[in-house]
């Protein structure tokens, strides 16, 4: 996207060019060799200062690379001796965060044993003009990738994920239309659906470095168009009987995936569970 390089080109000659900043660092998708870049990928840059104060209480900087549509401010790790954060959109459509450090607790992170996780997932050092970085470890990406669950952690899920459905069941026969919609998709789906798709497309890779970015944003390109196509009909408006549907097409892919995971990890199903969940929800919609 040219816009978004013509203004990364901006941001660095004003740092080159402005004495309070020490260490400029893009980060995030952009140099991230398992994440997916398009026009709409953000510029996630890092900001070191020597002074840092007067950047986080006067914005008139920000406004240097374009005219913003509208700011997130999260500065209050600021007042704790940390970051502080300016989310940008502007009117070109590129979207740049701000993460703004003070020199200090810069080189406090860079000494750390372990990198932080916006680093891990991979940076690039655009400007260093005090050496700040020069003993910056390698990112390892391991943050983002899938990782195998413990039988405990399988288990937990799959005894969850059957529980839920029941509060799914009793709202679509009230007429709850809000409530269902908060179980299905921030509980069911974020929860339970979304790890347990990940789990199974890491398990067909041996779990070898896979990830799917974040909330199965790569799940399409991972599944077989069959799974896929089950994948997509979990879906549904605001028709009751729609979301009795997706419902169980819910559990059906839970129940396939779940019995593949399981015989992979070498951990029981809890196929009594299962049935006697199963039981109830037709009981319940045939009331």
């Amino acid at each position: 996207m040219k816009a978004r390089e013509e203004k990364l080109q901006q941001i660095i000659s004003w740092a080159e060019r402005n004495p309070d900043i020490r260490v400029v660092l893009l980060t995030s998708s952009l140099v991230n060799p398992y994440a997916p870049v398009d026009d709409f990928s953000d510029l996630d840059v890092e900001l070191v200062f020597e002074n840092l104060e007067s950047y986080v209480s006067d914005k008139k900087w920000i406004d240097l690379f374009g005219n913003p549509i509208s700011m997130v401010e999260e500065d209050e790790t600021f007042f704790d001796g940390l970051h502080a954060m300016k989310m940008v959109l502007y009117e070109d459509h590129v979207k740049v965060d701000f993460k703004l450090y003070q020199k200090s607790e810069f080189i406090k992170e860079v000494e750390e044993e372990t990198l932080p996780e916006d680093w891990d997932v991979g940076y690039k050092v655009l400007i260093d003009k005090d050496g700040l970085t020069k003993d910056l470890k390698d990112p390892t990406y391991q943050s983002i990738m899938i990782q195998q669950p413990t039988p405990e952690r399988f288990q937990q899920l799959i005894n969850d994920f059957w529980w839920d459905t029941t509060y799914v069941a009793k709202c679509l026969k009230r007429d709850e239309i809000f409530y269902t919609k908060f179980m299905t998709e921030d509980v069911i789906r974020t929860d339970y659906l979304v790890p347990l798709l990940e789990w199974y497309i890491a398990s067909e890779h041996g779990w070898n470095n896979i990830t799917t970015n974040k909330h199965g944003r790569l799940f399409k390109k991972y599944l077989s168009p069959e799974l896929w196509k089950k994948v997509e009909a979990t879906f549904s408006g605001s028709d009751i009987e729609e979301n009795w549907k997706a419902l169980f097409v819910c559990a059906d892919l839970v129940h396939e995936i779940g019995i593949d995971l399981a015989g992979k990890l070498s951990i029981d199903y809890p196929l009594g569970l299962e049935n006697k969940v199963r039981k109830y929800l037709l009981e319940i919609k045939g009331q």
